[in-house]
């Protein structure tokens, strides 16, 4: 019978922790988000914060930049639609493709969740000064360059 030996436990693993950071962050700002009355998700908001900040973006890049597949962001693009956050249009050069564009109560909610996703970076960030987060910055961003070489 083969023996697999376990070096490591769980919550030593730096990747485990890392995501249980990011995940524990989601769950809390979502939570902040319902409390205050907003009728979006985290997800939705990064979709149009996403298309604010990439004007023509197709949908294939969305999906890559907010770390979704395509059919996912299908879906939060309907949603978005339906809420009237978004206007989403056929493309006129190729009607296989969709024009996407930013509605007022779309600007409006981005502007209004803004100072919230503010507090809650706060929140998460009290007691780790500039240059540990300057720190940690540069360390993510290695880690993210390594598997990218891979």
């Amino acid at each position: 019978m083969l023996k697999i030996q376990i070096v490591e436990k769980l919550e030593s693993i730096i990747f485990y922790t890392m995501d249980k950071s990011i995940r524990t962050y989601r769950n809390y700002a979502q939570k902040r988000l319902k409390e205050q009355g907003f009728k979006i998700t985290i997800d939705q908001w990064l979709i149009l914060k996403a298309i604010m900040e990439n004007p023509g973006i197709k949908q294939q890049e969305l999906a890559e930049k907010v770390f979704k597949d395509s059919a996912s962001v299908t879906r939060i693009i309907e949603l978005l639609v339906k809420a009237k956050y978004l206007d989403r249009k056929p493309n006129p050069q190729d009607r296989r493709k969709f024009d996407l564009k930013i509605t007022k109560s779309g600007m409006k909610i981005l502007q209004d969740v803004q100072a919230l996703v503010l507090e809650n970076t706060k929140t998460a960030l009290n007691g780790i000064n500039e240059n540990e987060l300057q720190t940690l910055h540069s360390l993510l961003k290695k880690i993210t360059e390594n598997c990218q070489q891979i």
